[in-house]
Parts: C-alpha cells; sequence; structure tokens
C-alpha cells in the first residue's frame, strides 16, 4: 500500500525548520557529501522569462545514505516588489529514494531556498573569513540579504553590519529589521562606504555588471547572487588576487563569477580551484593567513535542497505535522 503524501505549508515550515545553527549544519553536511560521497546532481534546468525579468530553476540531488531526495522549482521574479509581491516563490517535490514514490510536498514559497542558501554563507563563512570578524557588509537589501546577515551572526562574532542597495529606503528599512532582531545595522551611501574596514563582504544582488571591485587583505567575499550567466556581481580581476572557492565548480565555470573571470580571459577555463566541501572535508586548504583575500562563489546546489528538504520531512513527521493525503 502507497504510503499518504504530505502537504507541508510555507507556516509548518517555518516552524519546523528556523535559520540556526541545526540548520547550518545540515547544508555543511550536504557540502562536506559532495566531496566525499558519489553524489548525483544534475546540472540545473533553467527557464528565463526576460520579458518579466523572470527566472525558474529545477535543482535536484541524491545523496547515498539520505532515504528522500528533492525536487525544487524555485522561480524568481525580479519585478514583483513593484507591484507588491515577493521577487522569489517556489516548491519542493519529496520523493523515496528506494521507490521514486511522492512522499511530501513543500509549498515554501521559497522559504526553504531561503533558508539554506543563507545556510550556505554562513558555512562558507565559518571556513573561510576569520574566526575573529567582527564588521560585515551586505551588499543588496532584499530577503537574502537579512537572511545572510542573521546567519553570519550565528557563526561569526559579528558585531556591526553595513547595508548597501541602490534603493536607500530598502537599506534603511533592512537595518531597521536586523536592529529589532538585536544586530547593529547602518545604511550606507555607496559600496565602498559599506566594505572599507570590513571583515565580511557578503553580495546578495541579481547584479548584471560587478558592484564589487576589491577587496583588501584579511577580507572574506561571499558571492551568492551569481547563480545565472548573465549574473556578476565581483570584478573579473578579484579573482585573479582572491583565494577562490566554487560550490560546485562544474557550476560556476559557466553560471557563477567564475564564469565571468573565465570569459573575460582573467582565469584559464581549465585552472583548478578547490570546493568548499573538499575544504569542510578536510581535503583542501581553507584560510591559511590572516592576510589573505578569500572569496566563495555560491551559485547554489540541489544537494542543498535535498539536505534541507529532508530535514523538514524528518522533523515534519516527528512533530505530526503537516495534511496527509492517501493518493
Amino acid at each position: 500500500m502507497r504510503d499518504p503524501v504530505t502537504i507541508l505549508t510555507e507556516a509548518d515550515l517555518r516552524r519546523l525548520v528556523p535559520l540556526d545553527l541545526d540548520a547550518i549544519d545540515c547544508v555543511e553536511d550536504a557540502f562536506r557529501a559532495l566531496a566525499t560521497k558519489p553524489v548525483a546532481m544534475p546540472p540545473i534546468l533553467r527557464l528565463d522569462i526576460p520579458e518579466h525579468r523572470g527566472e525558474v530553476d529545477v535543482k535536484t540531488a541524491y545523496v547515498p545514505g539520505i532515504d528522500h531526495f528533492a525536487i525544487k522549482i524555485s522561480p524568481g521574479f525580479f519585478g514583483n516588489p513593484e507591484i507588491g509581491l515577493p521577487s522569489t516563490n517556489g516548491m519542493m517535490v519529496v520523493l523515496s529514494a528506494k521507490t521514486g514514490l511522492v512522499q511530501a510536498l513543500l509549498l515554501d514559497n521559497g522559504y526553504l531556498t531561503d533558508v539554506r542558501t543563507a545556510a550556505a554563507g554562513a558555512v562558507a563563512a565559518r571556513h573561510l573569513s576569520r574566526a575573529d570578524s567582527r564588521t560585515a557588509a551586505i551588499l543588496g537589501a532584499g530577503m537574502q540579504a537579512e537572511m545572510q546577515a542573521r546567519a553570519l551572526a550565528l557563526v561569526r562574532p559579528v558585531k556591526t553590519f553595513r547595508i548597501w542597495a541602490r534603493d536607500p529606503e530598502r537599506a534603511a528599512a533592512l537595518c531597521a529589521r536586523l536592529r529589532g532582531q538585536g544586530l547593529d545595522a547602518r545604511p550606507t551611501d555607496t559600496v565602498a562606504e559599506a566594505t572599507e574596514g570590513a571583515d565580511i563582504i557578503v553580495t546578495t544582488t541579481p547584479a548584471p555588471r560587478p558592484i564589487l571591485h576589491d577587496a583588501v587583505p584579511g577580507q572574506h567575499v561571499t558571492a551568492m547572487g551569481s547563480d545565472a550567466g548573465h549574473k556578476n556581481e565581483v570584478a573579473p580581476k578579484l579573482l585573479e588576487r582572491a583565494y577562490y572557492v566554487a560550490d560546485r565548480l562544474t557550476q560556476t565555470r559557466v553560471l557563477g563569477e567564475l564564469h565571468h573571470a573565465i570569459a573575460g580571459g582573467v582565469v584559464p577555463a581549465d585552472l583548478s580551484f578547490p570546493e568548499l566541501g573538499q575544504i569542510i572535508a578536510g581535503l583542501a586548504p581553507g584560510r591559511t593567513a590572516p592576510g589573505q583575500v578569500t572569496l566563495a562563489d555560491l551559485t547554489g546546489t540541489g544537494i542543498q535542497d535535498t539536505a534541507i528538504a529532508a530535514l523538514a520531512v524528518t522533523r515534519a513527521r516527528a512533530a505530526g505535522a503537516g495534511q496527509s493525503f492517501t493518493v
């Protein structure tokens, strides 16, 4: 007999999977698995709808040892805020890794993607930034900017956040929200003002041209907005002088910041770089000196989605959460 299918809403998932150290550790374990296990993770399926500034990504991965896997549908329509709608949305379908039968529908409206993306930023900072990092610059003022700040505060003793965005009102609003969560945050007028003296820089925008052009010794950069070939937040020349780390090298060569450095002739196309999972697993070095500039290129991987979905389903079963239907 078929098991019932569980439907979990965004409200359910917010209660079950908050952005906390457990979520960060879950994503860290996924990166480790990517470096140490025979993970099956196909290339991202992508659909662009340019007339509405829309894009849809489909990601998935199978991890040996996990009883289920997720297929995520993730739209991003960046004109939506102008009509009072969120720019990101989506859902995940969770299937049995043994039978292929649908086990759960996670109607998260993009929430789990926000959590796992913020968690990935925290994992990168945990392994690449200086342990004494106290000041962070966040470039962008959307939901991911807020969650990256919250996640950073869980893994590093960051005391001050500086926020820059093209829309100063949005930057000021984000600072107000962060202060409401007990974090010290202030808006800045320029990228340079935000990044000067910052220990960690996080870029969180869909920018098609670089907004970050340089970094000083000791800084760590997490670039997480360049998840499509046309997006580019970091000047290619910065990759030439930084210790570069990919979330998945085969991905960043075609749609990450590395893609633009290769296209610009700054970095050879066949040059090898470490992946974040290899550093976590001890197969490659992380930061080797306090004055080193480090850069994590996070394009988002299907294994992160399977990992966070598995956490959600496990917790839902333990709590008896959601609605179950026999199909």
